[in-house]
């Protein structure tokens, strides 16, 4: 029998109000067929429509899931900056101002 790696993602979708919803998932395809829809109760579903922006793909859902939790930690300079791949602004977003 053939090794068959499990492939899953985190994503990032633009909402029509121009929040960001973080989410993670084993079929990318299936999950997005499903926000378009508003199959997906709850945030998406009341702000629709929704523009995939960022995806990341990890070989376990378990990485997608921690790295999804992660994100969802960030504020929305942060996210913004993942989304325009600006990958040297995130440590500097990640510190708190100061007092």
């Amino acid at each position: 029998m053939a090794n068959t790696l499990l492939v899953a993602f985190m994503y990032i979708l633009r909402c029509a109000d121009g929040s960001y919803y973080v989410g993670s998932t084993r079929n990318l395809d299936h999950r997005m067929q499903q926000h378009s829809l508003g199959a997906v109760e709850g945030y998406t579903s009341r702000r629709l429509p929704a523009e995939l922006v960022v995806v990341e793909e990890y070989e376990k859902i378990g990485d997608a899931y921690a790295r999804e939790k992660q994100v969802q930690g960030w504020g929305r300079a942060k996210r913004e900056a993942l989304i325009a791949s600006h990958y040297d602004d995130l440590p500097r977003l990640s510190r708190r101002p100061p007092r």
